[in-house]
């Protein structure tokens, strides 16, 4: 077993006080935790702002997290358009309905957010960018992300865009989303 305990991680961020602002909570995905709002409740307990990185795969459990005023932030991934989310995820099935509802709420509240969108050669295409675009269209924050190989991928040889072919990506992006921006370039 690796890794920090319970214990040994707020013991940390109880010395960290005034010097760190807020924890950032990424996985995996975080929201598979079925306690995930308690560990939030004991950090915002202690003064820290929380970032939250999601899949949106549980929306009920992030709508109880923004609801109750758990989150300073929020940014959720968005794999794919619709059409080849579960490809892109790795799935054979995904429950899209669950994404979209994450998204929606996102979308309609006040919590501050943003939408990334990690470019893959394998799973991206113009149509593919287009149909995201039209998905999120008119939001604020939203950024397409440079590839990188983590080396635990969900298949061999997968690779990202040239920074020149992520540009013209988000050319097409930007019709829908006027303010999207590349990062990792």
């Amino acid at each position: 077993e690796s890794g920090i305990t319970y214990e040994d991680f707020f013991t940390f961020l109880k010395k960290r006080k005034g010097a760190l602002d807020g924890v950032c909570i990424t996985g995996g995905e975080p929201l598979m935790q079925s306690d995930i709002h308690n560990f939030i409740t004991e950090i915002k307990a202690l003064g820290y702002k929380v970032k939250l990185d999601t899949n949106g795969s549980f929306p009920e459990r992030l709508i109880k997290l923004i609801d109750s005023g758990m989150l300073d932030y929020v940014a959720m991934d968005i794999k794919n358009s619709p059409k080849y989310y579960a490809k892109t995820a790795g799935k054979e099935i995904i429950h899209i309905d669950a994404v979209k509802e994450s998204a929606k709420k996102l979308m309609t509240g006040s919590l501050p957010f943003e939408f990334r969108t990690t470019l893959v050669r394998t799973f991206h295409t113009e149509d593919s960018i287009r149909s995201i675009g039209l998905w999120l269209k008119g939001e604020e924050k939203c950024f397409l992300q440079n590839f990188v190989d983590s080396g635990n991928l969900i298949e061999s040889g997968l690779c990202g865009f040239s920074e020149k072919e992520s540009r013209y990506l988000l050319d097409i992006l930007r019709i829908y989303v006027p303010n999207a921006a590349l990062r990792g370039f």
